[in-house]
């Protein structure tokens, strides 16, 4: 059994950039849970850690125990991912072997976390009991702001997984699935690849000044790292009110990008709010996450807590629903990712019939993307975001996956350009640009 980490408060606020800079952004083993570039709201965390057998990660029992109030919810456990194809074979599809040498899991267990109250504006960090003070003074120390981002290298246009006109071929094979009645709808994904070797800092301080997100994360092993600038939630546990355990799902459906002025902007928002695909698109989504959660919550416990709210971020505005259910007892992460994994919002409904329809059309592994990462507390808690709007760093290429979800009614223009507002921040963030016609 692992030692729990000790806490120390740090004497006043420093900016989480200043101290990644100074004191994470070297470590082999690193990690950066970033709410965001000025954020009031929410927490970030970032550390350091080594990296440790999954099967411990999926083990965790989720029995959380909510922190007092000015304490961080998450003080020790494990920060990663997990990949998209190794959970859908497990699921029953049939997947592509990942050849990228990226693994599909990989978990680091926290040795040292620095964790930032943005409400509070207060920092306190968690280590072993005979560091915890020496780290908390570094922290302290590190007021030097990071330089600014650099401007990307150019490296010329991303080599395309799909042609425009070979997606848009397979959106329509996507509508002959959906009209044989095979499915409902059809996440259906391409990728983006620039052969080059960068630097994961420097590509991650682009990506977060570009497209900032509640749920932006860095997490680097060795020479592979993911960088993100994800908008969605996947999974969220916490103490329930009266005990127990509560599980979040909050599924993304439905973009439209930023207007070029505010009454524009407005008008996109409301196209998005009162299109009847998209909100179809939603709701399917929602109905396949109150499914899946009821395999593991109590009978009667899993209801819609929001449906259809339209967010707004730098790039595009999204539609998003919340689904939550409270936990039977003795659920490990390792149950809730088997009943919820991969995620509805990146598959398509029925899950098993969409994974398998998209591993024919895709032909091709999604690797990281489509997959989750964020924190699993000791204790069970745990705060899982969607891989979406997000690069993957390997020692001399990245990629950036993208796609979107296709019914019946789906527009194949519409949807090219969809994959193209996606995917066009994080390879701008990389210095490439989208191919032509995307």
């Amino acid at each position: 059994m692992t030692e729990p980490l000790a806490a120390a408060d740090v004497a006043h606020w420093v900016d989480p950039a200043s101290v990644f800079a100074a004191l994470f952004a070297e470590a082999p083993h690193s990690f950066w849970l970033d709410a965001g570039p000025d954020a009031r709201e929410g927490w970030s965390w970032m550390g350091a850690g080594a990296p440790d057998d999954p099967a411990r990660v999926k083990g965790a029992e989720c029995s959380p125990t909510g922190p007092a109030e000015t304490e961080s919810p998450f003080r020790g456990g494990w920060v990663g991912w997990t990949g998209y194809d190794a959970a859908a074979a497990r699921a029953g599809a049939p997947a592509v072997a990942e050849a990228d040498d990226v693994p599909q899991d990989l978990w680091l267990r926290v040795d040292r976390l620095v964790a930032f109250d943005h409400a509070r504006r207060a920092v306190r960090v968690h280590a072993p009991a005979d560091h915890a003070h020496a780290l908390a003074t570094a922290v302290a120390a590190a007021i030097d702001p990071p330089a600014p981002p650099s401007p990307a290298a150019a490296r010329g246009v991303a080599r395309a997984r799909h042609l425009p006109g070979e997606y848009a071929a397979l959106i329509e094979r996507c509508r002959d699935a959906i009209r044989e009645g095979d499915a409902y709808q059809l996440c259906l994904t391409t990728r983006f690849e620039v052969e080059a070797s960068v630097d994961p800092v420097e590509v991650y301080a682009r990506l977060r000044a570009a497209t900032p997100a509640h749920h932006g994360g860095f997490v680097r092993s060795g020479d592979t790292a993911l960088l993100s600038a994800s908008p969605e939630q996947f999974l969220h546990v916490e103490e329930a009110e009266g005990g127990g355990a509560v599980v979040r799902t909050r599924p993304i459906k439905g973009t439209r990008p930023r207007g070029a002025d505010e009454g524009a902007d407005a008008a996109l928002a409301a196209e998005l709010r009162a299109s009847e695909k998209e909100r179809a698109e939603n709701v399917m989504i929602v109905d396949l996450m109150r499914n899946d959660l009821s395999r593991v919550c109590a009978p009667g416990t899993v209801g819609v807590d929001a449906l259809l709210e339209v967010e707004s971020y730098p790039a595009v505005h999204q539609l998003v629903s919340t689904v939550s259910g409270r936990l039977t007892t003795r659920t490990t992460l390792g149950d809730l990712l088997d009943a919820t994994f991969p995620a509805g919002s990146m598959t398509g409904a029925p899950k098993l019939s969409a994974m398998t329809i998209l591993h024919g059309l895709e032909g091709a592994p999604r690797g990281v993307f489509s997959g989750c990462f964020g924190w699993v507390g000791d204790d069970g808690a745990l705060d899982l975001a969607m891989v979406i709007r997000s690069i993957v760093v390997r020692p001399e290429s990245a990629y950036v996956g993208a796609g979107g979800g296709i019914t019946w009614r789906s527009d194949a223009a519409a949807e090219v350009a969809e994959v193209g507002i996606k995917a066009r921040g994080p390879l701008a963030a990389l210095g490439a640009a989208l191919p032509p016609g995307w």
